[in-house]
């Protein structure tokens, strides 16, 4: 046989040579979850070795992700139901929990590259990610709301917006403001690809927003649905998205590497709570090799065509490997 493939796999140093795809710290976006109070750390128990933070102890964690090589970050708020109305406007209250916690990670670490989110469910008493109206989703009257929680957020000093909402025109919409406003630098990371999934449960547990009633169907995508992501991403990108992104990670690799092939933009992925929620019910009960089956999934979603991860893994894998 001339040619034998096994050659190349013989040892750890002609298997690191060859290697094709390799995961690097720059790769990942490590979300946090943030609440009221002080002193406060939290577990939640649907994630393992995940936890709410008031911003006291949570400038500590960021403190220790980059220590470990972790320099970017999403953050998502968990607010009280009091603060919680129709419209949302907690969103924009500049000396609220997430507005004050934005201009105060800045400042202490103006090195981090902080992305924010961009939709209504954390504030809305409905729990949905648009403006509810006689029980539908008014998709323009949403776009004014998302308008100014974008302009709040950048103002605040955030990096990177990510409207998570799937608004119809919504890009198009923040990214007029933001240029109007003078924020021209400001990132949008798009939702491009949010698909209607299952996998969201253990996130909806951290912040408590799961919908009052109803789904989500209207406005994020059937799961069945593969071209669709091709147009969402196409108009994103026309309207001004720096980067796109498609959520989850694990059941749509079909749709990253779609993405990553036919549109030129960095496309990112977001490994959700479901997803390595999974990883770790089977790692508690012995059933897999946690560290590998880790290293694998994120291989996986980078082998795809992802060059960005939003991961709860990530600061684990910084751990591992130094």
């Amino acid at each position: 046989m001339l040619q034998r493939p096994r050659r190349n796999r013989k040892s750890p140093a002609i298997r690191a040579m060859v290697e094709e795809t390799s995961l690097r710290l720059n790769d990942f976006i490590f979300p946090l979850f943030l609440i009221e109070g002080s002193n406060k750390k939290i577990s939640i128990n649907s994630m393992p070795g995940i936890y709410r933070y008031t911003l006291d102890l949570l400038l500590i964690e960021i403190e220790e992700c980059m220590q470990l090589g972790i320099y970017s970050f999403c953050l998502f708020p968990s607010i009280s139901d009091h603060l919680k109305d129709k419209f949302a406007t907690e969103s924009t209250n500049e000396n609220g929990l997430y507005l004050n916690a934005i201009k105060i990670i800045k400042n202490r670490f103006p090195e981090c590259c902080l992305m924010t989110d961009v939709a209504m469910d954390p504030y809305s008493s409905d729990g949905h990610d648009g403006l509810v109206i006689d029980g539908k989703i008014d998709n323009d009257k949403t776009l004014e709301i998302l308008g100014k929680m974008a302009l709040s957020q950048a103002i605040a000093g955030a990096d990177i917006l990510g409207p998570s909402d799937m608004m119809d025109g919504r890009i198009g919409y923040i990214r007029n403001i933001l240029e109007d406003n003078k924020f021209v630098d400001t990132l949008i990371m798009s939702y491009s690809a949010k698909y209607a999934s299952a996998f969201y449960g253990p996130f909806r547990d951290a912040l408590d927003s799961a919908p009052k009633f109803g789904d989500k169907k209207t406005y994020q995508m059937n799961p069945a649905n593969a071209k669709e992501a091709i147009t969402e991403a196409n108009l994103d990108i026309s309207e001004g998205a720096d980067i796109i992104m498609v959520k989850p990670a694990l059941a749509y690799l079909d749709i990253i590497q779609s993405l990553s092939t036919q549109t030129q933009h960095p496309v990112a992925a977001y490994n959700v709570s479901g997803e390595y929620a999974m990883l770790k019910a089977a790692e508690s009960n012995g059933w897999i090799d946690g560290d590998r089956a880790m290293v694998e999934v994120l291989l996986s979603i980078k082998r795809a065509g992802a060059k960005i991860i939003l991961t709860y893994f990530a600061k684990e894998y910084a751990a591992l490997i130094k």
